[in-house]
């Protein structure tokens, strides 16, 4: 039996994700901060004859991480997790870019040190990322900063602090960021699938980031260009790599094909 789970998969992309993995023959493990919404979900994909377990997991609640971490212990090793989880707040402030990061880039992090110990030795870990988080957005020294061969997770935390402070004064942008901390806090996300790639040679562990595109969610918006099961695809591709050699490993990828950082 191969098992999957994905954050924030009560709805969007989550869900379509998880519906396609269970359709391919997967345990998922469906989780959501609000535990009524991941079962309800979870039920539906069952009425369909579908293995799909709910589970509560918010990526910013470190005793419910852990918490779903013990219970994990118990199921077969995890072949596909999928850091889907993800949030985008009106405003812009110190609020914001704090709940944010949190979120979308420590949230990951998490989970993915959590469950580590219990991952497949072939698994494959997928950070949903953004075009968003594309570099060319933020000054040179700062895409230098993110860019560097030997970037650590101590250092990314460095400069997350930074944004923070900036914006706390008020100086961001003169600081090299964007005014958007869902931009920042998907960099750094994609600055951590680059830290673990390197943390995972060795091993036959793969971690990739994908974009799934501007997707007709409730984040995206009923103006999106793509269906979520367009956005969802991308993602089903990177959790389901093959455990040959020539699977790419701390990628940034849209549909299959590689984009800049």
């Amino acid at each position: 039996m191969s098992v999957a789970v994905v954050t924030g998969a009560n709805r969007g992309l989550g869900l379509a994700t998880a519906q396609s993995l269970a359709g391919r023959g997967y345990r998922v493990w469906l989780t959501g901060r609000d535990a009524a919404s991941a079962e309800a979900a979870a039920s539906q994909l069952r009425a369909r004859n579908l293995d799909v377990q709910a589970a509560l997991l918010d990526v910013s609640d470190a005793s419910t991480v852990s918490t779903f971490a013990e219970r994990m212990a118990s199921e077969p090793p995890i072949a596909a997790l999928i850091n889907n989880a993800g949030a985008s707040f009106e405003g812009f402030g110190v609020e914001v870019a704090t709940r944010t990061l949190d979120g979308n880039y420590r949230g990951a992090v998490r989970v993915t040190d959590a469950l580590f110990s219990r991952l497949d030795q072939d698994a494959n870990i997928v950070m949903v990322s953004s075009g968003m988080g594309e570099l060319g957005n933020f000054s040179r020294a700062l895409r230098e900063r993110l860019l560097r061969p030997d970037l650590s997770r101590a250092q990314l935390e460095e400069i997350a602090a930074d944004f923070v402070q900036a914006v706390a004064r008020g100086t961001h942008q003169a600081a090299g960021f964007p005014s958007n901390a869902y931009s920042v806090s998907k960099a750094l996300l994609n600055g951590f699938t680059r830290v673990l790639a390197r943390e995972l040679e060795g091993s036959s562990r793969r971690v990739n980031a994908v974009c799934p595109g501007w997707v007709r969610t409730r984040m995206g918006g009923s103006s999106a260009a793509r269906s979520v099961e367009q956005g969802a695809s991308g993602i089903l591709w990177a959790a389901t790599l093959s455990r040959d050699g020539n699977a790419p490993q701390g990628g940034f990828f849209r549909d299959g094909k590689a984009i800049p950082w």
